[in-house]
């Protein structure tokens, strides 16, 4: 009797246990939903095993016309895109474009004043794919709810040769026309920001005077001391230094809290993070060549490394003139760019820099 009792009591014991983790359960996911941590669809493994095919060299000069041939074609058909013409408005959110960081270059203003630019080449972006808000799912919902939803336009930019790439990323670019891209990228736009597939992009979708934000992974410099990445001044160089030259003391005191804190500057991995750099004013442009010339030196990422343009999220500095949008059509407008634009602030060399006034 005494043993069914028992039993009869651990079972007990264990269904109220369990229900107990389950409600905690509930009550936890409820007020913090677990994350779905996911890939997004244009993720996809993109560069193949190399194999050796054994093709002539005919082959291999026809298969070089071919893919030349279907560039100039979707060059081609991108410049005959157009679209419904849309009053901007400052609440409407345009698209980026995917440049490239080529170097640094003086600028002079009237008053004598020098700047630094540094130099972002547009690259040939596309328009590679569009998601809807109500299509589109955030590979990580953090919240249950997200009001104001925008879409996600997809670029690509810098065609490659296809035979290296794999079946499944040669698939993104089959609603859009354009051969495969060596790098991609997302921008969330307005309802009326989206573009037709195969949009060529170029530097004229930005204007002199305006303020951009450029995202790029900082330089790489591995593990390094407190010196170098937190600026630490170091110890002296005598009066009983020993071998504590570049170190970073003492972290904390002990006691109650004698613990490091979270944040504590030390030793560590350096550089490889995307970083933001706001509120860059566009000093130049040039539309032969699309390069912007942003200002600041202090973009990251080093020197032919992929940055990401796009308009300035500050509220200051917003662009208060109208804007080309959705983007600048070369069909649609027949407007002649010189080839170099510049601001209003900015000397140029050209033109006389000292005037006679006649009596």
């Amino acid at each position: 009797m005494a043993l069914i009792f028992n039993t009869f009591t651990r079972v007990l014991e264990e269904k109220m246990r369990l229900l107990s983790i389950t409600s905690v359960n509930c009550k936890r996911n409820k007020m913090y939903p677990i994350p779905r941590l996911r890939n997004p669809t244009w993720l996809t493994r993109k560069e193949r095993a190399p194999i050796d095919e054994q093709l002539t060299s005919e082959n291999r000069e026809f298969l070089k016309e071919f893919v030349q041939d279907k560039i100039t074609e979707s060059t081609e058909r991108a410049k005959t895109i157009v679209t419904n013409k849309i009053q901007w408005t400052p609440k409407m959110q345009r698209t980026g474009v995917i440049a490239k960081k080529i170097g640094v270059y003086p600028l002079w203003k009237k008053n004598g004043d020098m700047i630094c630019t540094t130099l972002l080449q547009v690259m040939d972006n596309h328009v590679i794919r569009y998601y809807p808000p109500e299509n589109y799912e955030s590979p990580r919902q953090l919240r249950p709810r997200v009001y104001n939803k925008k879409g996600c336009l997809l670029l690509g930019a810098e065609i490659g040769d296809p035979s290296t790439f794999t079946k499944e990323y040669c698939g993104l670019f089959q609603d859009s026309g354009v051969l495969p891209t060596k790098f991609l990228a997302r921008f969330f736009v307005s309802n009326d920001a989206a573009l037709p597939l195969g949009t060529n992009i170029t530097a004229k979708h930005f204007q002199v005077g305006n303020y951009v934000d450029v995202r790029g992974k900082t330089t790489d410099r591995g593990f390094q001391g407190v010196m170098k990445r937190h600026g630490f001044k170091g110890m002296p160089a005598s009066h009983g230094v020993t071998k504590t030259h570049r170190r970073g003391g003492n972290i904390g005191g002990g006691g109650e809290k004698g613990r490091v804190w979270p944040g504590t500057k030390m030793p560590g991995h350096m550089g490889n993070r995307f970083r933001v750099a706001r509120g860059l004013k566009i000093w130049r442009i040039n539309t032969k060549y699309n390069v912007l010339y942003v200002s600041g030196r202090a973009i990251p990422g080093e020197t032919n490394s992929i940055v990401y343009v796009f308009d300035t999220k500050l509220p200051l500095k917003k662009p208060m003139k109208e804007l080309p949008f959705p983007t600048y059509f070369e069909s649609e407008n027949d407007e002649i760019f010189e080839e170099d634009l510049f601001d209003d602030e900015i000397h140029i060399f050209s033109s006389p820099s000292i005037t006679y006034n006649e009596k």
